[in-house]
């Protein structure tokens, strides 16, 4: 026997997206059902996580930093780097939107509930021959997204006034209700006594993320002819699985664009504290850790560097002969550099603690590299490279670091600094000068050194996996966030947010992201749906 409720809305996933269309829509005097499969306690997805890195345009906070960014540049940068196709037109025209919108419906819209920005703009995803972000435009939130999905929903629950909002934990949709070819509402399980529960709607919204927090749909869904590395880590939410994309596109005709495109990281640690199987840390790469294979011989000819394509990152470690690779450092890199994406590893960002922040800043985050020393097995420290070979072969179970290999790769790095830096070869060190141009990247980023320094170890070396991370792809939307069908008509009552729409149009990134458009995407799409309503 199953129970129904009645609402205006339903809203299908508890994540940023879904919460801020649950504000919107309870703004607007709506009756609003979220049905979320997690606990009330990490209710808010996968962003009460991350880190809280937007791209956003024209802002004050660029302005004050003599940044001379306008929609027409950051448009020309995202389809020229995204390598969009001219004949996706929703895509497109999501693209054009955000850059349009991001400083008032984004930027704005979140300093009129209390969500602030950090003082420097970062520049990430510059391009390998400089055709990505022409400009620094990576804004991070000021409490990280923890701080702006936790000030989310306690909007979305100010906003509601009379008790119009209901939100089922632990509940899952399996199935859309439908009535003379209009949503008419959702199916849904409680996950923990099986029990059904029907909530009629004639709007419902799609909220439930991305695709690829499910490897097997990962795998299959993997463009081919792109590498595909034998094992990866998981660092998307483990219910953003597929099935409700699936439910949806059979049931109504929806359409699921770009499910091959990912935003993944190259960089990937076992989560020591797993929250579910497979769980991985995305590590933000060093820029002088030297990028080795399984061998210990480092990868090139050119050399991997973060911060500029991490698109290329991934594919380039998927191409490897193992599925793993290793950064080789030493202690003086991993305390100005070594960092971890998300709200858990940033507790001076998250808790908004300035003076700390800025004092390891400048002095150097030695606790966070003491706790990885503590924590993972993969980050490994020794006073010797023979010592780190025997190690790094330890973990691993085989031989395949030989010491007198991983000391030759350090050797050669360190021979270009016999002579002075006017003799400098070395594409890896050219990219650090340049990023290191940049005053916010200045301060994260070592000044060229040898590796052998003397009273710059011990050495460190880390053993990383490719992680996934974001869906780019989804069920393909209009401006309106409706849902549409193989005919390109809305499918009445249907709504597509956030990643579940690969942030707009079903792809609106394309290939590659400008880096930190998630956010803001799930804010975008999650508003304009509100507004067709």
């Amino acid at each position: 026997m199953s129970t129904t409720l009645q609402s205006d809305v339903v809203i299908a996933g508890g994540g940023l997206a879904g919460i801020v269309t649950a504000l919107e829509a309870l703004s607007a005097g709506k009756s609003v059902t979220v049905i979320d499969r997690d606990t009330p306690e990490r209710f808010g997805g996968l962003a009460l996580w991350a880190f809280g890195g937007m791209a956003l345009i024209g802002t004050p906070l660029q302005a004050r930093m003599k940044i001379p960014d306008t929609p027409e540049i950051a448009l020309r940068d995202w389809l020229r780097f995204g390598e969009l196709d001219e004949a996706d037109q929703w895509p497109l025209q999501w693209a054009r939107y955000y850059v349009e919108h991001s400083r008032s419906e984004v930027y704005d819209w979140l300093l009129t509930h209390g969500v602030t920005f950090m003082p420097a703009v970062n520049w990430v995803e510059r391009g390998l021959q400089g055709n990505g972000n022409a400009l620094p435009r990576y804004h991070i939130v000021w409490g990280t997204s923890q701080r702006l999905t936790r000030v989310m929903i306690e909007a979305m629950r100010a906003a509601d006034s009379g008790g119009r909002l209901t939100v089922l934990y632990r509940h899952r949709v399996v199935s859309l209700d439908s009535a003379g070819g209009a949503v008419s509402g959702v199916v849904a399980i409680n996950e923990e006594t099986d029990a059904e529960i029907r909530i009629a709607a004639p709007l419902v919204v799609l909220a439930m993320g991305g695709i690829n927090g499910s490897h097997e749909e990962a795998r299959a869904n993997w463009v081919k002819g792109r590498p595909l590395p034998a094992a990866m880590l998981n660092g998307a939410h483990p219910f953003a699985d597929g099935r409700l994309h699936h439910h949806a596109a059979e049931a109504m005709g929806a359409q699921i664009t770009h499910a091959g495109e990912m935003w993944n990281y190259a960089a990937g640690i076992p989560h020591p504290f797993p929250h579910f199987a497979g769980h991985g840390l995305s590590l933000v790469p060093c820029k002088s850790a030297l990028w080795l294979d399984h061998k210990g011989e480092r990868i090139g000819p050119e050399p991997l560097v973060t911060g500029f394509d991490t698109h290329d990152l991934c594919q380039r470690v998927a191409a490897q002969e193992k599925p793993y690779t290793w950064h080789l450092l030493n202690w003086r890199i991993a305390a100005k550099e070594f960092a971890i994406s998300g709200a858990e590893h940033n507790p001076r960002i998250r808790d908004r603690q300035m003076p700390m922040f800025l004092k390891e800043t400048l002095l150097g985050n030695h606790r966070l590299v003491r706790q990885m020393q503590r924590e993972s097995r993969h980050f490994l420290v020794d006073e010797t490279l023979s010592g780190l070979a025997a190690k790094m072969n330890a973990l691993t179970g085989t031989d395949d670091v030989k010491p007198e290999v991983l000391q030759a790769t350090a050797d050669a790095f360190d021979a270009n600094f016999k002579h002075g830096d006017k003799l400098h070869n070395d594409d890896q060190l050219r990219r650090i000068l340049h990023a290191r141009q940049w005053g916010p990247d200045k301060l994260r980023t070592c000044k060229p050194a040898p590796l052998q320094m003397r009273g710059a170890g011990p050495y460190i070396a880390i053993h990383m996996q490719l992680i996934t991370r974001k869906s780019l792809g989804g069920l393909q939307t209009d401006l309106h966030s409706r849902v549409l069908d193989a005919a390109g008509a809305p499918i009445s009552g249907l709504y597509a947010v956030g990643e579940a729409a690969g942030f707009g149009g079903g792809g609106a990134s394309g290939k590659r992201s400008l880096e930190g458009t998630f956010l803001p995407g799930c804010i975008l799409t999650a508003r304009a749906a509100v507004r067709a309503m």
